[in-house]
């Protein structure tokens, strides 16, 4: 009797092949037959072309022995390793095909041993969701641990895992609770599955850990591929990148400024924007959580035939600011039935702040170049953010409502640099960098 995460031996084919029989998937032919193979893929087969299937090996549900606790070295920096969720904190069971984020100090190391000649590594489960769950709330749990770790003594730098489809809000979003950051905090995760032959989990924390020990800058910053080789990984700043590709492993990429460094499997940083706060600079300085937000934030796309009553819905449900991805430079329709205009006035008129940033990603808002957003800013007084990320828009402005007293202060706000989401110079090379 075969079972699902036996290990087995069968012929395909006319090719003989061996792994483990894998569940099968809720959405596939019940005549298809799952088999993970010994490079870490899986293969679909046609269970009429199997034959002569043989047992290897019987699945076991004994868990496996944890290896010895890692002894700590003096002269290497401590890294603590917080994990809140997504594929690179999730443990593959080969057998059964499950995922569960279980991971201790002592799984990383054994995943990637190099880790142990670079730091000292802790790790806490904080956790264990898709980031598209996470939001506002999910936003404080992670910004009070990463406080929790900043704040020893003896902590060098954090690294955090988090799932990579709204890893650009949340860096953006803890850039802004954590005042007076004074160590690293390096944000890593993974495009590909752990238990994938191409997986980018290994060199991603490998990186991240090194960042974390090593890098001199007070931010926080992803830590991602920067090729589809494994060539380096980008150490990009929290509040200037995003995701811009569904599956590549270089998916996350520096917006409107270069990336911050170069970081090598070797434990070599390379510095290519030295526009950070560096450690020296708040040496001895406290780092405050400050983590209040107004959650009753919107964030709307501008496109053709844009409802005006969308508009009316938010301010009908209580939203306290709304941020447009408008086109180009800032522009919303302002003429005919699809004009913004009066409900946009009315939204500022009842205290609703609307922030106008680009949907182009790249370049930023002017509200002077042409007529109709000349009509936004000085007519309306809609708030026009540069190069502010439309993401980064999103979690600055909640954070900005849970401070501000009146629209003069919130738009004092929205347009100043507080955590590095402002570029007034943006180079030729910046672009698709």
């Amino acid at each position: 009797m075969v079972n699902t995460g036996d290990r087995i031996e069968l012929e395909y084919n006319g090719k003989k092949l061996e792994g483990i029989l894998m569940p099968r998937v809720e959405l596939m032919s019940k005549d298809i037959t799952v088999l993970k193979l010994d490079n870490g893929y899986n293969i679909g087969m046609r269970n009429s072309k199997i034959k002569n299937v043989k047992v290897i090996e019987k699945y076991s549900s004994k868990k496996e022995d944890k290896p010895k606790s890692i002894s700590k070295n003096p002269r290497l920096p401590n890294v603590p390793i917080l994990s809140f969720g997504g594929t690179i904190s999730s443990k593959i069971d080969y057998r059964t095909g499950g995922v569960y984020a279980d991971y201790t100090a002592e799984d990383f190391v054994e995943m990637e041993p190099a880790l142990k000649s670079i730091a000292n590594i802790e790790a806490k489960k904080i956790l264990s969701i898709m980031s598209e769950d996470a939001a506002w709330k999910e936003w404080k749990l992670i910004a009070a641990a990463i406080h929790k770790e900043v704040s020893r003594d003896d902590v060098d730098g954090i690294v955090c895992t988090v799932g990579t489809d709204t890893m650009h809000y949340i860096t953006a979003a803890i850039s802004f609770f954590l005042k007076n950051l004074n160590k690293p905090v390096i944000f890593t995760a993974s495009q590909r599955s752990i238990d994938r032959g191409s997986s980018d989990a290994f060199m991603n924390l490998k990186c991240a850990v090194n960042a974390a020990a090593n890098f001199d800058g007070a931010v926080v910053a992803t830590c991602m591929h920067g090729t589809t080789n494994d060539d380096y990984c980008l150490l990009i700043r929290g509040t200037k990148v995003r995701k811009m590709h569904t599956s590549r492993r270089d998916a996350f990429r520096p917006i409107n400024e270069k990336a911050l460094a170069k970081v090598y499997v070797d434990g070599k940083i390379e510095i290519i924007n030295n526009k950070y706060q560096k450690k020296s600079e708040v040496s001895g300085s406290k780092c405050i959580l400050d983590a209040k937000y107004e959650d009753k934030v919107g964030l709307i796309m501008q496109h053709p035939g844009l409802d005006p009553e969308i508009i009316d819905f938010y301010i009908s449900r209580g939203y306290k600011g709304l941020v447009i991805a408008a086109t180009a430079l800032g522009h919303v329709a302002v003429h005919g039935d699809i004009s913004l205009v009066d409900v946009l006035k009315k939204a500022v008129k009842k205290g609703i702040p609307v922030v106008i940033a680009t949907q182009t990603i790249y370049g930023a808002v002017n509200p002077y170049v042409y007529t109709n957003l000349r009509k936004l800013s000085l007519e309306i007084g809609c708030i026009f953010v540069h190069d502010t990320l439309a993401e980064t828009a999103y979690s600055k402005l909640g954070y900005v409502l849970a401070h501000a007293k009146d629209m003069d202060e919130v738009k004092e706000m929205m347009q100043s640099n507080l955590r590095g989401e402002i570029n007034d110079r943006h180079l030729i090379e910046d672009f698709l960098n």
